[in-house]
């Protein structure tokens, strides 16, 4: 289970700027990784992993701005289609993530 965190905060202000960078440590800080700089991704090994973790980010939402949470299957990831650059040429998706336990 694939847990996509999409989010546009504001940055005008200082206040701003320092709210939005810690809503992304704290993703960092629980496993998430950069997919773009406002889409952030974490693999989980069953729903109720996935489900811990939604709740997580939703314990440090910041007041301002837009945060959603996409919940998807590790089949449905792997059917995603990746484009770089003026020459759309495809790449390759990123590796499935291996847990451990």
């Amino acid at each position: 289970m694939w847990n996509l965190v999409f989010f546009d905060l504001p940055v005008v202000s200082e206040t701003d700027r320092k709210a939005s960078t810690k809503f992304r440590d704290h993703l960092l800080k629980d496993g998430f990784q950069m997919f773009q700089f406002s889409i952030y991704v974490r693999h989980s090994i069953s729903r109720e992993g996935a489900d811990m973790h939604k709740r997580r980010v939703k314990g440090f939402l910041p007041k301002k701005g837009k945060v959603g949470i996409l919940q998807i299957t590790d089949k449905q990831f792997g059917m995603i289609e990746l484009f770089e650059g003026a020459s759309q040429e495809e790449v390759k998706p990123p590796p499935q993530q291996l847990e451990f336990f």
